[in-house]
């Protein structure tokens, strides 16, 4: 079977190359749920269902079965039980299960990806479901980042592989006349894998962002061990758990991809990236232990990304009520949870142009704080912007950011009409100076929402740079319609290492990112080291080691 699955999936590979090479927008798996069979959501749910209350299933070694800090933020009892991971007994089984796997050609470890990633389309439904009742997306989000998009990802991950992996160079000869003699040498390449591969989920996306790097090592010889944030543990087993299936099914040893699962009282996850034995580390999460990882597992090829702060800068504007809209709606989705969002927006204090007519900086970031309550007004509208809150640690965020400056808009508790016990809540608009750096220039996750009084444009690029070398940046979004200021913004962005996106508005936001046509994030800042998905993410991840024969 493993022989099959490369000529399989040949045809998806070779348009997935494609899109590498143009940059063009391009997927096989639609995000839209109502391109699926029609019987393929009741289908999901029901699997999901069928998980909750119960152990979770996998044969694979461990040293007991038990509960983790995994719970629904939308209050549902989840109650799900797994296999609770030893670090050295899974590293051992990790390294037993490594020789077989790397030495397999590369076309087999490349189809065997492929058809992983099939398998998973087919439980879109079912992780969608698990992504949303343990991070707290709505649903339209959890299916589409949890499946299609996260698949998207996953796909690029072999495609970069496949393209690296073929510029192997083939056996060579070499024919030489010496003074004494002719000679021949023969020369050959093996693709040798750094071993191991760690991969530490994310509370928020645990798929979307787990796929780029556990796809990549696999592709490249590497083992995996997957280990899921205690808070979001059920989308990660079952794409453990399908992982494996086809891991037997094409004859190689299942442990090439294990789960490690730990509980409160006895984290792992420090333990399993130190490992002696531990090759890669692939983390997104919070910025401090992201950068406790990158001093500490010096034995590792370490991959991070955290969220940094991701500023909106307005200068001027044709349509004032289209960005003010836009930016109530990216300040409102997902509750503000995502790494991407924008938790400040920076304006001159004297006000912006708004189609010729100068708009006072006070006028302008009440209109934000009235855009955000109009988008929100409704329980039921709002709970699906919204989702719901995923941990306590947001909701003193909220409280803190409204002791920090003027409050334009005061968070809210929304009603959930379908899951009574969600907690939810809209975003807290708070207005300060630019010299208040503490309050605004720090990393935030959650509704929160700074306008901030700059002295100029100028002023707030010069925030925004110090801010993107110091603590990091994903993205900035401009608004300008002055050609001189743009060039100076992504000139600006550019020297802090920051993608840049310009006057988005409608269905665009700063947060867009397509697999196989985008770098997300740049790596080139504090926000992390890795790019989703350059060469040197793929290429980091295996060495050549020369063969030379006397002929």
């Amino acid at each position: 079977m493993a022989a099959e699955l490369f000529a399989k999936h040949e045809g998806r590979l070779r348009k997935a190359v494609d899109a590498l090479g143009s940059g063009a927008r391009w997927s096989p798996f639609p995000e839209s749920p109502r391109a699926y069979d029609e019987t393929a959501p009741a289908a999901g749910e029901e699997r999901f269902t069928a998980r909750l209350g119960r152990p979770f299933e996998l044969d694979q070694p461990s040293r007991s079965v038990g509960r983790t800090a995994e719970r629904s933020p939308y209050g549902i009892d989840l109650d799900v039980e797994y296999p609770i991971a030893d670090a050295d007994v899974i590293m051992a089984a990790a390294r037993e299960a490594l020789p077989e796997w790397a030495q397999a050609e590369a076309d087999v470890r490349v189809g065997v990806c492929l058809e992983i990633l099939d398998r998973l389309s087919e439980h879109s439904f079912e992780i969608a479901h698990a992504v949303m009742q343990t991070t707290g997306q709505p649903f339209l989000m959890a299916f589409q980042t949890g499946g299609p998009h996260a698949l998207d990802r996953g796909l690029e991950a072999v495609a970069r592989s496949h393209v690296a992996l073929g510029r192997v160079p083939g056996p060579t000869r070499w024919e030489a006349a010496g003074k004494r003699e002719a000679g021949t040498l023969e020369r050959s390449w093996r693709v040798r894998p750094r071993g191991v591969a760690v991969t530490l989920g994310a509370s928020t996306f645990p798929t979307w962002h787990c796929y780029p790097g556990l796809f990549a090592s696999l592709a490249t010889g590497n083992v995996a061990i997957v280990k899921p944030h205690p808070a979001s543990v059920l989308p990660l087993a079952i794409v453990v758990e399908t992982a494996r299936r086809v891991l037997d099914d094409a004859g190689f040893d299942p442990d090439v991809v294990l789960l490690a699962v730990d509980t409160p009282h006895d984290p792992i996850a420090e333990r399993l990236v130190t490992h002696p034995a531990a090759a890669v580390v692939d983390y997104a999460g919070g910025t401090d232990f992201g950068r406790w990882i990158e001093r500490n597992a010096a034995q590792a090829e370490v991959f991070t990304e955290a969220r940094g702060v991701n500023p909106v800068i307005v200068d001027s504007v044709d349509d004032l009520k289209g960005t003010i809209r836009s930016l109530a709606s990216l300040a409102s989705t997902y509750s503000g949870q995502m790494c991407t969002t924008p938790h400040v927006v920076l304006m001159p204090r004297d006000g912006i142009d708004a189609a010729g007519a100068r708009v006072p900086f006070d006028e302008a970031a009440r209109s934000l704080a009235a855009a955000v309550e109009g988008l929100l007004a409704d329980d039921r509208r709002a709970s699906d912007v919204l989702g719901a809150i995923r941990n306590d640690s947001i909701l003193v965020q909220i409280d803190a950011a409204a002791e920090a400056g003027e409050v334009l808009l005061a968070s809210r508790t929304v009603a959930n009409p379908t899951f009574p016990g969600a907690t939810v809540r809209t975003p807290v608009v708070v207005a300060v100076g630019a010299a208040d750096r503490g309050a605004y220039l720090r990393e935030v996750s959650g509704p929160v929402l700074f306008v901030v009084a700059t002295d100029s444009t100028a002023h707030s690029l010069e925030v925004a740079g110090e801010a993107a070398r110091s603590l990091g940046a994903l993205a900035w979004l401009v608004y300008t319609t002055d050609d001189e200021v743009a060039a100076s913004a992504e000139q600006a962005a550019l020297d802090a290492g920051v993608s840049i996106a310009l006057n988005l508005a409608g269905g665009f936001s700063s947060s867009q990112a397509a697999a196989l046509g985008d770098f997300h994030p740049t790596g080139a800042n504090p926000t992390g080291n890795a790019s989703l998905i350059d060469p040197g993410f793929v290429t980091r991840r295996f060495h050549m080691v020369g063969v030379l024969h006397s002929g």
